[in-house]
C-alpha cells in the first residue's frame, strides 16, 4: 500500500485541449472540484445551513462555488448575466427543499467545472487581454483576468469550506 499522497492537479500535466496559457486555471478549479467531492464525501446535510460562529455554511460555499464560475465566465464570454444567473445569485445561502441537498450542490458544481472546461477548451489564447465589462458597471477587466479571478475565487472559496466543514464535524451541535 502506497503511502504517497495523490499529486496535486497542477503536477499531472497539461489538461488536454486546454490552450498553454490557460492551464493554470484549468488546473486550479479541476483541483478544487477533488478537493469538495473528498470533502463533502459523507457530510452530514443536517450541517448543511448551520453557520458555526456565524461563518457562512457549508451550503452557502457550494453555491456561491458553482455561481461564481458561472457568473465570471459569462463575463468572459462578453455577455450579461441572465434572470437565472441573478436569481442563483440571490438565492445563495438560502437552503432549498431537495431530499439530497449535499449530492444536489455538488452535482451542480461538477457541472459548472465541466462547462468552465468547455468554454477554456474554446477559448482562443489572442483574445486574453480583450476587455470585458464586468455588471451593468462595466467596471474593467479581460478575458485573462476573469477567468483567473474565478479560478483564485473558487480556490478560496473551498479554503473556507474546507475550515467551515471541519468545525462543524468537530463541534457538531
Amino acid at each position: 500500500m502506497s503511502t504517497t499522497p495523490k499529486t496535486e492537479v497542477w503536477q499531472r500535466g497539461p489538461i488536454p485541449e486546454i490552450p498553454p496559457l490557460l492551464q493554470p486555471v484549468a488546473h486550479a478549479i479541476l483541483q478544487a472540484r477533488e478537493e469538495v467531492e473528498s470533502l463533502m464525501s459523507g457530510f452530514p446535510a443536517n450541517y448543511l445551513w448551520q453557520k458555526p460562529a456565524g461563518v457562512a455554511s457549508v451550503g452557502f460555499h457550494l453555491q456561491h462555488l458553482t455561481g461564481v464560475l458561472d457568473r465570471l465566465f459569462t463575463y468572459a464570454k462578453n455577455e450579461s448575466l441572465t434572470d437565472v444567473q441573478r436569481d442563483w445569485l440571490t438565492s445563495e445561502g438560502k437552503s432549498f427543499p431537495s431530499e439530497k441537498p449535499v449530492q444536489e450542490l455538488l452535482g451542480r458544481f461538477h457541472q459548472q467545472v465541466d462547462l468552465a472546461l468547455d468554454q477554456l477548451k474554446n477559448t482562443d489564447e489572442q483574445t486574453l487581454t480583450d476587455f470585458r465589462g464586468i455588471g451593468r458597471a462595466q467596471l474593467p477587466s479581460t478575458v485573462l483576468g476573469l477567468l483567473f479571478h474565478a479560478a483564485e475565487h473558487t480556490q478560496r472559496h473551498v479554503g473556507q469550506l474546507f475550515v467551515t466543514v471541519q468545525v462543524l464535524q468537530t463541534y457538531p451541535k
